[in-house]
């Protein structure tokens, strides 16, 4: 969602048309973001804010995929210790993990605007106890209306530093965030397109899964990172009216 619907609070061009016409076209739509920050009702009344309808199973958070790993992973290990804002906690929550920072089965990190040294000390002592290290999401970065901010990367990696511990990370570019994107739309990768505006989250997730990828250039990845780079999608536009008037135009052909 970030850098393809909005930035920060501000809806991106074209933004009502586009979904009106995954509608109008009787596609399905699943919004999946890296962002782990807020939960489903908060990215819900966001998009109602911005005059978007939608429901709760068209949203997929970073948090909501973390939460379902990691409880299909393991019945017994129920205790996390948990950086993260309301998305990542109440998903923590919807799937009966314990929240402790004691003794934790798992350190459990996303993007946190409060992050502090007590939080980082308490995470990199717990995995060196042998605590196991999850991230959220490895973006470094993220748009927002004043430019580039800073994303969860920033933090895994302060604590990978400490610990020489490597984070299994759920969200893109890693599959666990797709498959279960793919098993919540019923779909299958041959009839999947991704939308997004990162090259090494967005772009390299999709090719690892199999799926066609689309490039916008509104969020983090502009014309010279795209040259530079070895991750090509596999179609580029500039925002989301031309993917709208595509939309459209393939259902005359």
């Amino acid at each position: 969602m970030d850098g393809v619907l909005w930035r920060g609070n501000t809806p991106l061009p074209g933004l009502k048309d586009f979904v009106n016409a995954i509608h109008n076209t009787n596609r399905k739509m699943l919004l999946a973001t890296n962002n782990s920050s807020k939960t489903i009702n908060q990215y819900l009344s966001k998009l109602q804010d911005m005059g978007i309808k939608a429901t709760a199973n068209e949203i997929l958070t970073s948090s909501q995929a973390t939460g379902n790993y990691l409880n299909n992973l393991s019945q017994n290990d129920r205790k996390v210790f948990v950086i993260g804002q309301d998305g990542l906690i109440d998903a923590m929550k919807h799937y009966n993990f314990q929240i402790t920072n004691q003794n934790a089965d798992y350190v459990v990190v996303g993007v946190d605007t409060n992050i502090s040294w007590d939080k980082l000390n308490t995470a990199v002592q717990l995995i060196r106890s042998g605590s196991k290290f999850i991230g959220t999401n490895p973006d470094t970065t993220y748009p927002t209306e004043n430019g580039i901010g800073v994303g969860n990367g920033i933090i895994l990696a302060a604590i990978e530093a400490a610990t020489n511990v490597k984070p299994m990370i759920i969200g893109k570019p890693e599959r666990h965030i797709f498959d279960q994107a793919l098993d919540i739309l019923g779909a299958d990768p041959s009839n999947t397109l991704m939308i997004g505006d990162r090259l090494d989250t967005d772009i390299l997730g999709a090719k690892k899964a199999g799926i066609s990828s689309l490039l916008v250039l509104t969020g983090v990845t502009d014309s010279n990172i795209l040259t530079d780079s070895d991750i090509q999608p596999d179609v580029i536009m500039n925002g989301l009216p031309e993917i709208t008037v595509k939309l459209y135009s393939s259902e005359t052909q």
